[in-house]
């Protein structure tokens, strides 16, 4: 019997469009009514959940889809699993965060190149630039309640009393992708999950994976009761974490390779088909 779903948001949750469907909504709402504890497992910081799918407790607009989701999870897996949080109580349960000084160094080996530049601290997305903050707007839409543009990310950095849950690096060409993957490779302390246009850099002990082990214990859940949908190569550590492993239809094939199951596409409510096929 599964007690636990941990799903990822973008890719997985979130149509091409990042949207969330009725259907996939509506599956998650079956699966907690019949007790499943749902848990956002994401590379989001926690205010730019998928507004759909968050709790009122956590956004100062609640709107209908707060009201009709209130209850739908109480504990979220953020920032690739530097953060786990209780909605309810509005406590860090878990943490696991990129030092400052690691932080500065990876944004110093790369500050003669043409990126953008993003982090998570706290909870919030702190985005580099006007015109590059514009952008994470437009991208998130109703999801950039924890957008916030800054001047300069080093001197926030430096400047923080907290370490960084995660940095992100957007490259404006392949070169550039190709570029900052060979300063970062040679560097043991961070992990970093790749995208075709930006990466995620956390802590080298930072895994969903194991956000969602130590989740499981605190609530007395064993491996076998876990199901976890995922898309992509930071889902993998999910994937070891759980009894039950399932991909996405536009997964990337290291994951389908290690999944039990491989549902429809993001573009055909893949997830909803997962929790009704095998979940429920």
């Amino acid at each position: 019997m599964i007690r636990l779903l941990a799903v990822d948001m973008d890719g997985t949750c979130l149509n091409p469009l990042s949207a969330m469907t009725d259907g996939t909504i509506s599956a998650l709402r079956e699966a907690a009514a019949r007790g499943v504890i749902i848990v956002p497992a994401t590379g989001r910081n926690l205010l730019c959940l998928p507004h759909r799918l968050a709790d009122g407790t956590i956004q100062k607009a609640n709107g209908p889809d707060g009201e009709k989701n209130r209850g739908l999870f109480r504990y979220a897996i953020t920032s690739n699993g530097a953060r786990v949080t209780d909605i309810q109580s509005k406590k860090t349960m878990f943490h696991s965060m990129l030092k400052k000084e690691t932080a500065l160094s990876v944004l110093e080996d790369c500050r003669d190149m043409k990126l953008g530049i993003a982090s998570h601290i706290k909870n919030r997305y702190l985005i580099q630039g006007r015109p590059f903050a514009f952008m994470g707007r437009v991208i998130y839409g109703k999801d950039a309640g924890g957008v916030c543009c800054v001047d300069d990310m080093c001197r926030i950095i430096r400047n923080s009393r907290y370490d960084v849950e995660e940095l992100q690096i957007y490259f404006l060409s392949p070169k550039a992708k190709e570029e900052v993957k060979r300063r970062l490779d040679p560097r043991k302390e961070i992990s970093a999950a790749y995208t075709s246009i930006y990466v995620e850099i956390f802590s080298a002990e930072t895994s969903k994976g194991h956000a969602l082990s130590m989740l499981a214990e605190e609530l007395g859940i064993n491996k076998n009761e876990i199901a976890c949908i995922g898309d992509g190569e930071n889902d993998l550590s999910m994937f070891r974490a759980a009894g039950l492993k399932i991909a996405m239809g536009n997964a990337v094939s290291e994951l389908k390779d290690a999944a039990d199951y491989v549902t429809a596409s993001n573009k055909k409510d893949g997830v909803a088909e997962a929790v009704r096929k095998w979940v429920l």
